[in-house]
């Protein structure tokens, strides 16, 4: 049972009576006593006029999947099996994290008769969002006493990541198209595959001319060439604590998803087979052998359970789970922090043996503002804030230096920039037959 504040207002409502009355007769406690009694026997008539939310029964509606930032609707089917008009407040408990609209709505359901109630969710966390409970408050026809009950309809909703760095897909697929030979631009490469013969045209390179082939048919032919196909990429991305900061009001983990997204839809397209690994000291997420369109639903569902986890990355054990995906040349792309030359000794100590078997790049998303900050210096206060901005520039710079001198290629940018940076390395490395 709960008080409306109707009833409130009713029993507030008896100050002028009482003071009048109880002037008048010189007993103002026992005016006050009846005016209360009298409040008490309206509330409770008005309580057992109520319906009961007990013979409420409920069903659910809502998609099992939607993108972080998207708004779905839920939609609660409300049954009432009783024999009286249920006038109803319903509180569907979402997790605040599902961002519910409102979380109260009004309901009038009346006898063996159904309604639903629709609840606009816009989830700002990835994962799973839940929720168990719906709580119906039945009230009076004079709205003073109501009847509430709280009853267990369970609902889940998975939050996948946004995905929004696809806006740069068509752009980088376009230059793959020109790799491919899908346009007139033909690229002749280190390592890369031969594709076919053509008639020599101006401006050809003789080094690609096809004696052999000349001397039968008798016109001068050259070969073409085309990227290396069904090479492996292995994504290995950090989950530890250095995942969790805040960049640009974005976690460095989610940077790291966009980058992986753009970057296996890219190479899948491009007919290399892309593998997945988040782990820290245990392997959070994996996906393999997907491709197509599989690869990225499997992708995004995998990395929407995922969070930072507050722990240092042995990154000792990286080589092993590099070896249990593929023994062959692969290109191997580490998605990290290297913005601090203490926090970056592991991935330094493991750089040989990945190196001298695979081609290997190291991805970290690097903090705008510290740039912008070294560049302003108009008062002391700014001052001392570009010198501490210029030390962390220098530590990425000094880190990055140390990751070349072992032989892997480093991508760094903002959390705009990175996905595309790391898109376009992964073109540069196809067409010049690094994979």
């Amino acid at each position: 049972m709960t008080v409306s504040g109707r009833f409130v207002a009713l029993v507030a409502f008896g100050v002028v009576p009482v003071i009048v009355l109880g002037s008048f007769t010189g007993e103002p406690g026992i005016v006050l006593g009846l005016w209360l009694l009298s409040c008490v026997l309206i509330g409770v008539l008005d309580l057992s006029l109520a319906a009961s939310p007990r013979q409420i029964s409920t069903a659910r509606s809502l998609p099992s999947r939607t993108r972080l930032g998207e708004t779905v609707t839920s939609e609660l089917y409300l049954t009432n099996r009783g024999k009286r008009t249920l006038r109803a407040t319903v509180r569907d408990a979402w997790q605040p994290s599902a961002g519910p609209s409102t979380n109260r709505s009004r309901v009038t359901i009346p006898p063996r008769e159904r309604r639903v109630v629709a609840l606009q969710l816009t989830p700002f966390r990835r994962g799973e969002r839940r929720v168990e409970h719906v709580t119906v408050r039945s009230a009076g026809p004079l709205g003073l006493m109501s009847r509430q009950a709280t009853m267990t309809s369970p609902g889940q909703l998975r939050v996948l990541p946004p995905f929004n760095a696809r806006k740069h897909l068509p752009s980088r697929l376009a230059r793959l198209r020109e790799l491919d030979g899908a346009t007139s631009v033909m690229v002749r490469g280190q390592g890369t595959e031969f594709d076919s013969l053509r008639e020599y045209v101006r401006g050809d390179d003789v080094r690609s001319i096809d004696w052999r082939a000349t001397a039968r048919r008798r016109d001068v032919v050259v070969r073409t060439w085309r990227p290396e196909r069904d090479r492996r990429v292995v994504i290995v991305l950090d989950t530890g604590r250095t995942s969790a900061a805040r960049v640009s009001d974005e976690p460095r983990i989610d940077t790291a998803f966009e980058a992986s997204l753009l970057l296996s839809a890219l190479a899948t397209r491009a007919g290399d087979r892309v593998d997945f690994v988040a782990y820290d000291r245990r392997v959070r997420g994996r996906v393999q052998g997907a491709t197509g369109a599989d690869l990225l639903s499997k992708l995004v569902d995998s990395m929407a359970g995922i969070d930072p986890e507050l722990i240092e990355m042995d990154w000792a054990a990286v080589p092993g789970q590099v070896r249990n995906i593929t023994t062959q040349h692969s290109l191997v792309v580490l998605l990290t922090s290297i913005d601090a030359p203490g926090a970056s000794t592991g991935l330094l100590s493991v750089l040989p043996q990945l190196t001298s078997r695979h081609t290997v790049v190291v991805a970290s998303v690097t903090d705008p503002f510290a740039l912008e900050a070294s560049r302003t210096r108009g008062n002391r206060d700014e001052i001392y804030l570009a010198a501490a901005a210029e030390r962390a520039l220098l530590d990425v710079s000094r880190v990055s230096a140390a990751v070349r001198q072992l032989g892997a290629e480093v991508v760094t940018g903002s959390p705009e920039d990175l996905p595309p940076a790391l898109a376009d390395t992964y073109i540069a490395l196809k067409a010049a037959g690094r994979l």
